[in-house]
């Protein structure tokens, strides 16, 4: 079995969201996460969205922040990049190819008329 890194390191820019699904797939079944349940894995999806918001907000001048705390806060784009480990892990146990899931969204999204 490949370690992390060695899954980590196939990985290329322009690497297919197919490829980055069996990626989380495969690290989180090394870091023991691959038996969580759906409900927990979408706890945790929330939680992640929670820190994103928390982590957009403290870059907002408009937005109360607690300011002594901003360095606590993670960036936007690590924060996004937990959101989408999370929701690929919450594909892969309900076995939803998301490549095919966003395509078919897609065209019934193209068919809409969007109101401005």
């Amino acid at each position: 079995m490949k370690t992390q890194e060695e899954y980590f390191n196939d990985l290329k820019k322009g690497t297919s969201l197919v490829e980055l699904q069996n990626y989380i797939n495969n690290v989180l079944e090394i870091r023991g996460f691959n038996n969580q349940s759906i409900e927990l894995k979408l706890m945790l999806l929330m939680e992640e969205v929670g820190e994103l918001a928390k982590s957009i907000r403290k870059d907002s001048t408009s937005l109360p922040i607690d300011r002594c705390k901003i360095n606590n806060y993670s960036p936007i784009e690590e924060e996004i990049a937990d959101v989408l480990i999370v929701l690929f892990s919450i594909a892969n146990k309900l076995q939803i190819d998301l490549y095919d899931a966003f395509l078919k969204k897609e065209r019934e999204n193209i068919k809409r008329k969007w109101k401005k």
